[in-house]
């Protein structure tokens, strides 16, 4: 079975225990823009096809990965300007490492402890 043809969205939903923190990184550390809101669940745009949702794991039949298993990837434009906006803004971001599999890479992890991985064409 493959999936059909007309695939027009992607939402990719994380469980958090620590929902509150959780939403606050993504909109308030990341930037990213809240497209819905309730009293549980957030989703926020990354692209104009591509979501990311905050779901409160006490809400849900899903519990939190506690940050195992899951990688956000992201590729930016400008890595070296992206690393020093973390660590002004008092995140704590890995030292940016050359050639991973032909990419630029650092890594920050969520309040629940998910590796975000962003990188840049080496």
């Amino acid at each position: 079975m493959t999936l059909p043809s007309a695939v027009n969205r992607a939402n990719t939903i994380l469980y958090a225990k620590r929902w509150k923190a959780s939403v606050a990184f993504y909109r308030d550390c990341l930037g990213l823009e809240v497209v819905f809101r309730n009293d549980w669940f957030v989703e926020f745009r990354l692209t104009p096809t591509a979501y990311l949702s905050v779901a409160d794991q006490s809400r849900t039949t899903m519990a939190s990965g506690n940050g195992k298993g899951i990688t956000l990837s992201f590729r930016i434009d400008d890595l070296q300007a992206a690393h020093r906006a973390f660590i002004k803004d008092g995140l704590v971001p890995t030292a940016i490492r050359a050639q991973v599999m032909g990419a630029d890479v650092f890594y920050l992890t969520d309040p629940e402890g998910n590796r975000i991985e962003f990188w840049s064409p080496g």
